[in-house]
């Protein structure tokens, strides 16, 4: 399995992605991954090559530059270099913590979408409270900021999916995001969606969910456009943030009692850390394009790296995107031959 991995992007590039990267290698024996970037700045982390390439690039995409420009501009970039490896099929995967709107478009324009999804989404994987463990995806967490209800149920369907194949859930339970509960809320996209959603009897569709929920595991795909599912997204991760730091403060603040109360309680607080701890589920995904396209935060650290190229590994093992396209194009094959039988 070959991942072609933007060496160059993130905050902390190279040093957190190569790391990364070696943790990956050093674990798993069938993966061999590509690093796009400055070959000697990449090559000062590195002391074992073992099933480790470095592709030479002089240009970096930074977070300040305008997406589609930038990919038309900088052809020598860390991330189009690794983009075109693996739309000639060099790499079957590609993997950046770098600038979101330059990979997105280069998912799209260089990787390119599978025939007959109009808008690939953007999923992304976040903690459940209820229970021991447990996640839910958003999808599209940010790709588009405006959608159509025929693109709520692709993503309703990419959703299922990549929670089946990659998370092994057993039909898996979808829920289209609504400032309400009842069948009849929303807006006019979100009503027509639900209308969608509840005549596919192969999907396991339980309604309209609200953003207070989420976190309950009321559902396992939560449905949304990307500008509200990126609100949603932010303001999860914001939210977590700011209660543990508020935790943190409280128990600093709390003099000898507090310390001895965490001293105590050390394990439980590392726990409700870890549940809360969003780079154990890997990067974002962009679905609906020919390969794995996935995003780190900028900020990764080398283990979230870690954690995302072991997610792109079961993504390349369950052969998800040959798979989908498989299953997508008999779908289209079945309603152009339903749309015969009716006229």
């Amino acid at each position: 399995m070959k991942i072609a991995i933007d060496a160059m992007g993130g905050d902390n590039a190279p040093e957190s992605v190569v790391k990364g990267a070696l943790k990956a290698r050093d674990e798993f024996s069938d993966l061999e991954l590509i690093l796009y970037g400055d070959k000697t700045a990449i090559e000062q982390y590195i002391t074992d090559p073992t099933r480790i390439t470095i592709v030479n690039t002089t240009e970096v995409i930074d977070m300040n530059d305008e997406p589609v420009r930038a990919i038309r501009r900088k052809k020598d970039s860390s991330l189009v270099v690794a983009a075109n490896a693996v739309k000639a099929k060099e790499a079957d995967a590609l993997f950046s913590c770098g600038n979101t709107g330059a990979l997105l478009t280069a998912g799209l324009l260089l990787v390119g979408r599978i025939k007959g999804i109009t808008r690939p989404g953007l999923l992304s994987t976040l903690p459940v409270v209820s229970g021991q463990d447990g996640a839910f995806n958003l999808l599209d967490s940010g790709a588009n900021a405006d959608s159509k209800p025929e693109h709520l149920y692709q993503y309703a369907l990419l959703g299922t999916y990549y929670a089946s194949n990659v998370r092994g859930i057993k039909a898996p339970r979808i829920g289209l995001l609504n400032n309400g509960s009842e069948s009849h809320k929303g807006s006019k996209v979100t009503q027509e969606a639900y209308q969608l959603l509840a005549a596919d009897e192969n999907l396991n569709f339980i309604g309209n969910v609200e953003s207070k929920d989420l976190m309950k595991g009321v559902c396992d795909v939560v449905v949304a456009d990307g500008f509200t599912g990126n609100a949603v997204l932010k303001a999860i991760e914001g939210t977590a943030l700011a209660v543990m730091s508020l935790l943190k403060d409280t128990i600093a603040n709390a003099g000898a009692k507090g310390k001895l109360g965490a001293l105590l309680l050390k394990d439980d607080l590392k726990s409700i850390k870890g549940r809360m701890d969003q780079a154990q589920y890997g990067g974002a995904v962009l679905l609906g394009v020919k390969a794995p396209v996935v995003k780190a935060h900028g900020s990764s650290d080398d283990l979230t790296v870690y954690y995302t190229l072991k997610q792109i590994r079961t993504m390349i093992h369950e052969e998800m995107v040959p798979n989908f396209t498989k299953y997508w194009q008999a779908q289209q094959a079945k309603e152009v031959l339903d749309s015969k039988d009716a006229e």
